[in-house]
């Protein structure tokens, strides 16, 4: 029962990456209709921007919230840049598009930064395991701060006027234009906010997977299976979906296919997603007249 208990606690702090990822890859899909491949090699960007500060000397903290602001940056400027000229292009170049974005993102990591695994520091340590021997410190931690992340950006969206403009403007583009909201800034500020969700994600994670251009790839292919679980139109879903695949990770890796075959558990996941409810566990079912 102890190994169960464990194997649920890690499970829980996994999912809360895979939580991170999966609401920033819905906010994206909001926004275009379209799912963002290269959402992981932005978070593994901004990872090596976090690890160069730390090298040049900054504390933890400071680089943690200032790779925040980069990403942030870059978000915006990959969408004003790239994915509004070809916003009403037919899906097959939106595809490309999302596709060369991670080719690029994904290759200019490794030129800069080299290919070598580094690795990454954690801000959480302790003498030995916590809660009985069931959780690490580092995972604890970074669960702490993946479920602040997802309650801010909750009470964002929530409460104040730019998170409800930012909702309308990825419900109803058209709606909110006629009330005044500026449609194509919402939607770029979108773009930012998700690549500052995944790079939290990807800060948290580097220190567990060590840091390296592909060490997204994996945890990118569960968040999507997570997004897909919960519904890839509804962000609380997707977060829910993505504690769930984290769980269901762990179970299955150590009581089922074993460790070496955990990634298998994603793609049944989104397969079995996909044949028997296409919409998700919390998704909305949509209907369209051809």
């Amino acid at each position: 029962m102890d190994g169960l208990a464990h194997q649920i606690v890690a499970g829980i702090a996994t999912g809360g990456i895979y939580a991170s990822v999966a609401l920033a890859i819905v906010m994206i899909y909001q926004a275009t209709h379209h799912v963002n491949f290269a959402q992981g090699e932005m978070a593994t960007l901004s990872c090596f921007i976090a690890w160069s500060m730390v090298q040049a000397g900054l504390p933890y903290w400071v680089a943690f919230f200032g790779t925040i602001v980069v990403s942030f940056a870059i978000g915006v400027v990959v969408e004003r840049i790239l994915i509004r000229p070809v916003a009403n292009a037919p899906v097959l170049t939106m595809v490309g598009v999302f596709i060369g974005l991670l080719l690029i993102v994904g290759n200019a990591t490794g030129w800069i930064f080299g290919y070598t695994t580094k690795v990454f520091p954690s801000p959480f340590t302790s003498d030995g395991p916590l809660l009985g021997g069931l959780v690490s410190a580092h995972e604890l931690g970074s669960t702490v701060v993946t479920l602040t992340v997802l309650t801010l950006v909750w009470a964002f969206f929530r409460f104040t006027k730019l998170g409800l403009a930012m909702r309308a403007a990825a419900y109803n583009p058209r709606s909110s234009r006629l009330v005044g909201i500026r449609v194509g800034w919402m939607l770029a500020l979108g773009w930012g906010l998700a690549a500052a969700i995944g790079a939290v994600a990807g800060m948290m994670v580097a220190p567990v997977v060590f840091l390296d251009p592909t060490m997204m790839l994996g945890i990118l292919l569960y968040a999507f299976a997570g997004a897909l679980l919960g519904g890839i139109d509804n962000p609380m879903g997707a977060v829910l979906g993505g504690f769930a695949v984290g769980v269901l990770e762990n179970l299955a890796g150590a009581y089922v296919v074993g460790t070496e075959l955990k990634l298998t558990v994603a793609l049944a996941i989104i397969i079995g997603v996909l044949v028997v409810r296409p919409s998700g566990l919390f998704g909305r079912v949509v209907f369209s007249r051809v």
